[in-house]
C-alpha cells in the first residue's frame, strides 16, 4: 500500500504547471488588437523617428518592373498634359524621389499617416514644391478627394503599405483611392506574401491579430497576401487584374550568419469605368512590344514578375524588424544616492508585445529599490530572497550591499541570463559572491528545494515587486514564500514578506485571501500619496503599524508620488507554522 507521502507526491504531479504568460498560439488579446488599431499612427511615427530614411532602400527597380506605365510614350495614348502620380504610404520618399529623377515631367502627390514621415519627405534635398505635394492622410478615415481632385490621378503606387491596414478596412481604402483615380487608371502594388519568413517568425512569437495579420515588435502591423485574396479584394472594389505574381528571393546576412527566404506579391490593377470592364488598349495592343527595353503584355494577360527582384529593405535593420533580433538594447540609468546602475533591458517600444515581463523594469521595482537605499536596516545582516526579480534585479543589487546573502530568482531562463550580465556590470567583485541568481518557478517543489539548499534556515526578508498581476499566480506565490521564509526571530526582527505593486488584474481582497490561506498575516500597508492608510483600506479605521511609514524620510514620498501615486506596499509576517514540510505547503489548501 502506498505511503501517505507517495500519495501526496502523486497528487502534486497531477497539478498542472502554473502558466504566467499567454499560452502558445493565443495570439493578440482584444485589448491590444484595439490599441494597435487606435494607435497605428503613433507606432509608425515612432518607426520613422527611429529609422529616419534608412529602413527602405530607394526603389530604382520601378523603371525595370513598371517602366511602361510611367514612360511618356505610353502616356501619349492616354491623355494630354502632365501625368499625375499618387504614392500611398510614401514613408520617407523612397519611391517618389527615384520616380521624379527618372520621369521629371510627372507630378506626384505623396501621402502618409505618419506626420514624421511627411516631415522627412519635405526635408529631403530633392523635394520640389512645384513637382510634389506631400500631406498627412489616413486613408481609413480621411477623404482623399478633399486633397486631390476626383478622377485626376493616372497612377497610384502602393509599395508595402496596404499590408499595414486592417483587412476589414482595405475595401474602404480602395474605394477612397478609386475616387481620385482616372477611369482606367492603374494601381501598382508590391507587398508581403503569405509564406514570407517574417510571417513565420511572427507566428512563432504569438503576435497574430487575425488570419495572415500580425503585429511586429515595434507595434506596426503587417498583412500577408495570397494571390487569391488580393485578386478578390481588388475585383470586388471595381478593379481588374492586369499583372499579379509572387516574387521569391533568398537573402543572406553574412554578418549574422542568417539566410532569409523572402516572399513578396507584385501586381498591377486597372480601375474600371462604371459598367465598362473592357480592357484598355496599350499602344497598338501588340504583345511583346518594347518601350525602353520593357516588354509589354496584352492587357488581359496576368504576368508573373521575375525572380531577379531587388530587395526593398536594408538588411541590417530588416533583420531586427522581422523578429530575428532580440532588440534588448535599451540601457536604463538609475541613480539612487550612492547607488548608480546601468541596466540593459528590452527597449520600451518593444515591451508591449513581449511575453516575458521580466525583460523590462517596472515602477514598483524603482520605488522599492529607492526604499532599500534609504533604509538599509531593512535587510542589513539578513538573508534576502527576491521573487520575480526580472532582468534588472535592482532590489537585489541594492540589498546585497548590506545583507549577508541575497538570492535573486525568476522563472524565465532568458531573464536570468540577462540579470547575470547586469549584476556583473554593476556590482563590485567583492559583492558578486553574495548575490546568487537562481531559477524559481512558484509552486515547483524541485525549485523550492533547490533554493532551500542554498540556505537551510530560510530567508528573513522576502521581496516581490509587481509579482501580483496574474490571478493564477497569486496562490503559488504565497505558498512558495511560505516554504522559504525563515521560522526564527521575533518582535521587530520577525521575518517579513514585502510586496510592492500596482493593482492591475488582481484585487487586494484576492491577494489577502491567498496570503491568509498560506499562513501570512498582513501587519502593515501603505498606498503612495495617502497619509494614513489602514489595514482595511479606510482612513478612519485601524491605522497602520508604522513600519512602512518609518521608511519614508522628509520629501522622499513626495518625490515618488509625483511619478506614480498608485503604488502599494504590503508588509506580511508569517503566522505560527501550521505546515511541517515544503511538500505540504505547496500542495496545501
Amino acid at each position: 500500500m502506498a505511503s501517505q507521502s507517495e500519495a501526496v507526491d502523486a497528487e502534486s504531479d497531477r497539478i498542472p504547471k502554473l502558466r504566467i504568460y499567454s499560452p502558445p498560439n493565443a495570439g493578440v488579446s482584444p485589448f491590444w488588437r484595439d490599441k494597435y488599431e487606435r494607435d497605428a499612427r503613433k507606432y509608425w511615427d515612432i518607426f520613422y523617428k527611429r529609422h529616419q530614411d534608412k529602413f527602405f532602400k530607394d526603389r530604382h527597380y520601378l523603371d525595370k518592373e513598371w517602366g511602361c506605365y510611367f514612360d511618356p510614350f505610353w502616356f501619349t495614348f492616354q491623355a494630354k498634359g502632365k501625368k499625375v502620380i499618387l504614392e500611398i504610404g510614401c514613408g520617407a520618399g523612397n519611391t517618389i524621389f527615384p520616380l521624379v529623377a527618372s520621369y521629371p515631367d510627372i507630378f506626384v502627390h505623396a501621402c502618409d499617416f505618419s506626420t514624421r514621415a511627411i516631415d522627412l519627405v519635405k526635408a529631403h534635398k530633392d523635394f520640389k514644391a512645384d513637382q510634389m505635394d506631400a500631406f498627412v492622410c489616413d486613408l481609413t478615415v480621411d477623404d482623399l478627394s478633399q486633397k486631390i481632385s476626383p478622377s485626376s490621378v493616372d497612377i497610384v503606387t502602393m509599395i508595402f503599405v496596404l499590408s499595414a491596414i486592417s483587412p476589414e478596412k482595405m475595401p474602404a481604402v480602395l474605394q477612397n483611392i478609386r475616387n481620385v483615380l482616372k477611369p482606367h487608371g492603374h494601381v501598382l502594388l508590391r507587398d508581403y506574401a503569405v509564406g514570407d519568413l517574417a510571417q513565420e517568425r511572427l507566428t512563432c512569437k504569438d503576435q497574430k491579430i487575425s488570419d495572415n495579420f500580425y503585429v511586429r515588435g515595434d507595434g506596426t502591423r503587417a498583412f500577408y497576401f495570397s494571390e487569391d485574396f488580393l485578386t478578390s479584394l481588388f475585383k470586388s472594389n471595381g478593379f481588374d487584374v492586369e499583372e499579379i505574381g509572387i516574387c521569391c528571393k533568398q537573402v543572406e546576412n553574412r554578418s549574422r550568419e542568417l539566410v532569409m527566404n523572402r516572399r513578396w506579391i507584385q501586381a498591377v490593377f486597372r480601375s474600371l469605368d462604371g459598367l465598362d470592364s473592357s480592357p484598355i488598349q496599350k499602344p497598338d495592343n501588340k504583345v511583346g512590344q518594347e518601350i525602353n527595353g520593357t516588354k509589354l503584355n496584352s492587357a488581359n494577360t496576368v504576368r508573373k514578375p521575375g525572380n531577379g527582384i531587388e530587395i526593398d529593405m536594408s538588411e541590417s535593420i530588416a533583420v531586427e524588424m522581422f523578429g530575428l533580433s532580440e532588440s534588448i538594447d535599451e540601457i536604463i540609468e538609475i541613480n539612487l544616492r550612492e547607488c548608480r546602475f546601468r541596466i540593459k533591458g528590452l527597449s520600451r517600444e518593444f515591451q508591449h508585445t513581449c511575453k516575458s515581463t521580466g525583460l523590462m523594469l517596472w515602477e514598483s521595482a524603482r520605488l522599492m529599490s529607492a526604499v532599500l537605499v534609504e533604509n538599509p536596516s531593512i535587510v542589513a545582516g539578513k538573508r534576502v530572497l527576491e521573487l520575480g526579480c526580472g532582468c534588472a534585479g535592482i532590489c537585489s543589487m541594492v540589498a546585497v550591499r548590506s545583507a549577508d546573502l541575497v538570492v535573486a530568482t525568476d522563472g524565465d531562463a532568458r531573464v536570468l541570463d540577462l540579470l547575470r550580465q547586469n549584476v556583473t556590470l554593476n556590482l563590485e567583485p567583492i559583492l558578486l559572491d553574495k548575490l546568487l541568481a537562481k531559477t524559481l518557478e512558484w509552486g515547483n517543489k524541485d525549485d523550492v528545494e533547490a533554493i532551500k539548499g542554498l540556505n537551510q534556515d530560510g530567508f528573513e526578508v522576502i521581496i516581490g515587486t509587481d509579482v501580483t498581476y496574474v490571478p493564477e499566480a497569486i496562490s503559488p506565490l504565497f505558498k512558495t514564500a511560505r516554504a522559504l521564509i525563515s521560522k526564527g526571530g521575533g518582535g521587530k526582527l520577525r521575518p517579513a514578506l514585502i510586496l510592492c505593486h500596482i493593482i492591475r488584474r488582481v484585487d487586494e481582497a484576492s491577494i489577502l485571501s491567498a496570503a491568509s490561506r498560506s499562513g501570512f498575516k498582513l501587519v502593515d500597508r501603505w498606498l503612495m500619496g495617502t497619509p494614513s492608510y489602514s489595514l482595511t483600506g479606510s482612513l478612519n479605521e485601524e491605522t497602520h503599524s508604522g513600519i512602512i511609514r518609518s521608511w519614508f524620510g522628509s520629501g522622499f514620498e513626495e518625490m515618488y508620488s509625483q511619478q506614480n501615486n498608485a503604488v502599494n506596499i504590503m508588509y506580511f509576517h508569517a503566522e505560527d507554522a501550521k505546515f511541517s514540510s515544503t511538500k505540504a505547503i505547496l500542495t496545501g489548501p
